[in-house]
């Protein structure tokens, strides 16, 4: 299927070395409006999913910028209010973890990453290259580290070129539905511990992608019952592997103080260096990660609804449910769709662990 010359197209790392269009800053007008509209959502002293936009009076002016936040002028809690603050103008938010968190704090906090139930968020380790669970992943930066977490991205419409050029037999393969990825146990209780999902899909002239290789081999480590990958499966892998880190496809980013970095994740992969962080508590690196679905967000293939529960363009879809979704979220999600206009249906698991053992009969 062509790609939708309206809709995201595909980039190599020096398109975008040559071309610094796509970074704001915020101008001294719209920093103002930041710190008055933080003054008065810290006044109004509510639980974050009871915020409303009137809580959170932001200037229009301030509404689109990405850098130069002022940071070092809140505490930890008052960049939590106000980060959230933003959310209310950008989509819904969606929950990230196990715990149901909405904003989850990227840190050094001694987890592991290649483990089972391993997130990369809470590690100092490199990541893989992939892509999160949600229409725009959005990225405010704290504090940097003492060396490293060098951000790292790249374009999966490339990426999805390249292998054409390369390996076209094995386009098929990597748009075929029966690729099972872990959850890494950040599932309803009532889902499965895995999911299926193809690597490339399109959708209405839309071209989309959802890999992260550290869950699909910890689905092969951890379920038996999963089918194991096939041999061009692996080989699939493999040449993904090969072509995603190089420097004509991976644009390196050093997230400064203040920064945010807002990514579509179903056009963009995302990868981080390790890094090694302050000896002081005070200094060690710390970003604050939120999860949107937003009200512009493209149609998805019907095969993806599985995991992402709505393929409506526009719909509030996606995250990880966790075990702690509580009737405030709820309502907030479906208060805060019809704000951004959005279309929303109420989450259920469309595919339960009994419906699973079945599809795995059947395979």
């Amino acid at each position: 299927m062509a790609q939708n010359n309206f809709g995201p197209q595909p980039w190599k790392a020096d398109d975008v070395r040559g071309d610094n269009s796509w970074i704001l800053r915020l101008s001294p007008e719209e920093v103002d409006g930041f710190r008055v509209a933080s003054a008065h959502a810290l006044k109004t002293n509510k639980p974050l999913l009871e915020m409303s936009q009137a809580d959170f009076p932001l200037p229009e002016a301030s509404r689109l910028a990405l850098k130069r936040f002022p940071t070092d002028e809140w505490s930890e809690a008052e960049m939590r209010i106000t980060y959230w603050g933003m959310s209310l103008y950008m989509g819904v938010g969606r929950t990230q973890n196990r715990a149901s968190e909405i904003i989850n704090d990227v840190r050094d906090a001694g987890g592991s990453y290649k483990v089972k139930g391993g997130r990369g968020y809470n590690t100092n380790a490199g990541l893989d290259f992939h892509q999160d669970s949600c229409d725009v992943v959005a990225l405010l930066c704290r504090r940097t580290a003492k060396l490293g977490g060098t951000s790292k991205v790249m374009s999966s419409l490339a990426l999805r070129d390249r292998v054409a050029e390369l390996r076209p037999d094995l386009l098929s393969v990597l748009e075929d539905q029966n690729w099972f990825h872990s959850f890494q146990g950040a599932q309803d209780p009532t889902q499965p511990g895995f999911y299926r999902c193809s690597i490339f899909g399109a959708e209405g002239g839309f071209r989309c992608a959802r890999t992260n290789r550290k869950n699909t081999v910890a689905a092969q480590n951890d379920f038996p019952e999963v089918p194991r990958l096939t041999k061009r499966q692996e080989e699939a892998l493999d040449l993904l592997d090969i072509i995603m880190p190089t420097d004509e496809y991976c644009y390196s980013m050093e997230l400064e103080k203040g920064d945010m970095q807002l990514l579509n994740n179903f056009v963009t992969l995302h990868s981080r260096t390790p890094f090694t962080d302050h000896e002081d508590p005070d200094q060690k690196r710390h970003l604050m990660r939120l999860w949107l679905s937003i009200p512009t967000s493209q149609p998805l293939p019907a095969q993806w609804a599985e995991y992402w529960g709505d393929v409506r363009a526009g719909a509030v879809r996606g995250g990880y449910r966790g075990s702690f979704i509580t009737p405030e979220f709820r309502e907030y999600e479906k208060q805060q769709a019809e704000t951004m206009k959005m279309k929303f249906t109420p989450w259920k698991p469309l595919v339960t662990q009994e419906d699973m053992a079945k599809i795995l009969e059947a395979h």
